[in-house]
């Protein structure tokens, strides 16, 4: 069974994937950010024997399900990273309950998120960081004119992706970006007492602590600027973009005009409320 390491792009994910990985896959902790071997959905593997041309929207949806369901013949609890809302038409859906065990959730101030945006995918400007985070249509990863890129990433808008994911209320745990930032002991236990119930086993308090301390940001930020990092997106020109750019110094009240600031609180209003973020 699949438990979701789920979140909106830039609000956590990576990071938390680190810790899990260094804590599950590490025998002295280390966080080796480029050997993750917490995978990710959709990967072009997870469709081989099912469709041949997953590249298309429209197939890669429709069978979404269908290559959970093959994963899943391991009969293992698998931790999967993904980025896709929790989507669903009357034809397809992203998952459903049948595959999944659990969803852990993250989630960050999109006030923080449209900074971390705009450093990402080297936007030129706050107003197309602005434009993607309220694009209920946005879909990301399919193939261009410019360049190949992942598969097809149905994410929709900041809003729409929190409450998609909110409905699967089977084992679901939320949890704040800004909470790890400022109490990453407490947080990170909570997703390590989360997982020991679906596990069904217990985690060594000592492993804990040091893959807390092993995924400090800092330490990350280091070991991508002495050792790259596999996953960061290149600019045209090739040359990579800094993945762990500002993390705790990243503040929109010093970052973020005014006015961008009052369109996602406007728009976002009723789940920033429910957040805690207004």
């Amino acid at each position: 069974m699949i438990v979701w390491l789920a979140s909106y792009p830039k609000s956590g994910n990576t990071w938390v994937r680190i810790f899990l990985n260094s804590l599950l896959f590490s025998d002295n902790n280390d966080a080796d950010i480029n050997n993750l071997k917490i995978g990710q959905f959709p990967n072009r593997s997870d469709f081989e024997g099912i469709t041949e041309n997953i590249d298309d929207i429209n197939e890669f949806a429709k069978n979404c399900i269908a290559a959970q369901s093959i994963i899943n013949l391991s009969d293992k609890i698998t931790i999967l990273k993904t980025h896709h809302a929790n989507w669903k038409s009357d034809k397809s859906q992203f998952t459903d309950k049948t595959n999944t065990l659990g969803v852990l959730y993250i989630v960050r101030d999109p006030r923080n998120v449209i900074t971390s945006l705009k450093n990402h995918y080297n936007f030129n400007n706050y107003e197309d960081s602005l434009k993607f985070l309220l694009n209920d249509k946005n879909v990301i990863g399919v193939k261009n004119s410019n360049k190949e890129m992942d598969l097809p990433h149905i994410i929709s808008s900041w809003k729409n992706h929190y409450n998609s994911w909110k409905k699967m209320d089977k084992n679901y745990l939320l949890i704040k970006y800004e909470n790890l930032l400022e109490n990453p002991i407490l947080e990170f236990k909570k997703i390590t007492n989360f997982l020991e119930k679906l596990f069904n086993k217990k985690f060594d308090e000592k492993k804990i602590i040091n893959s807390i301390n092993n995924s400090d940001f800092s330490k990350l930020k280091f070991k991508e600027k002495t050792t790259g990092f596999i996953e960061s997106q290149k600019e045209i020109s090739g040359k990579p973009i800094t993945f762990f750019n500002l993390g705790p110094e990243n503040n929109w009240k010093k970052l973020l005009n005014r006015n961008f600031a009052s369109t996602i609180e406007e728009k976002f209003y009723k789940e920033m409320l429910e957040l805690g973020y207004l």
